[in-house]
């Protein structure tokens, strides 16, 4: 027994700790990730912004919630898999060069803007992420920093997107 108490007041000590970087930690962030994409950046534009599709290709979204329209440009509402509802507003809407969305939801315990550039090359397009985040909780801006990263969402996205377009794609910052 008198281990089970060691054991819960170590757990304990540790999220404090934890807490306690968190709250040292800056809330803002910037992260940037980038891929080069066989596809031209019409095709490539198409399908970052059928969202409609985003299941089919994003394990980390269950389900799109879209506007009645159908038009990406009015922002939509990801169901994530594991059950949280995180409405997109579109904020920029240049095609095929520029999207820049951001997260409309106030109670969640991160936020921000995702700025999506893509650039023609020789090989086909550069898609480049920045990510200007904020993470309001102090644990989770523990874990973001230290654990998770701030660049997995974006990373997990390019590899994804590109494996959506039968393409092989190497994500570097």
């Amino acid at each position: 027994m008198k281990w089970v108490g060691m054991i819960a007041g170590g757990l304990a000590a540790l999220l404090v700790l934890m807490v306690a970087i968190g709250v040292l930690l800056p809330k803002n962030h910037v992260a940037t990730q980038a891929a080069t994409f066989g596809s031209q950046p019409v095709q490539l534009w198409q399908a970052m912004t059928d969202v409609a599709k985003f299941p089919s290709w994003r394990k980390d979204v269950k389900e799109v919630i879209a506007p009645p329209a159908a038009d990406a440009r009015a922002g939509w509402t990801e169901v994530w898999s594991h059950g949280e509802r995180v409405p997109i507003e579109v904020r920029e809407w240049t095609p095929p060069a520029r999207l820049i969305t951001r997260i409309a939801a106030p109670d969640l315990p991160f936020g921000g803007t995702w700025t999506y550039e893509l650039t023609p090359t020789n090989a086909g397009t550069e898609l480049r992420i920045t990510e200007n985040g904020q993470v309001y909780n102090p644990l989770f801006r523990f874990l973001s920093k230290f654990v998770f990263g701030h660049t997995t969402t974006m990373r997990v996205y390019l590899l994804a997107l590109g494996k959506s377009l039968g393409e092989d794609v190497q994500v570097r910052d």
